[in-house]
């Protein structure tokens, strides 16, 4: 079967800390859902409770693009 490649990853070093459970966030799967689309994503989540943090240049920059080409569909 074949790899799914991930739309977007970033990389953590520790630093990102979960302000309600106050673990360090790790790598993880997420999935990015649009207008009946769907981007796999690797992002920082709290693994406690579950917190995805993304990070303002995805959400200002890739996906703000994305959601106008869907928009203009």
């Amino acid at each position: 079967m074949a790899e799914k490649k991930n739309y977007y990853t970033i990389e953590t070093d520790g630093s990102l800390i979960c302000q309600k459970c106050g673990v360090p966030l790790e790598k993880s799967n997420a999935v990015f859902s649009y207008l009946e689309n769907a981007f796999p994503v690797e992002l920082p989540v709290c693994p406690k409770c579950g917190f995805v943090y993304v990070p303002e240049e995805l959400a200002m920059g890739k996906v703000l693009s994305v959601e106008k080409v869907l928009e203009d569909k």
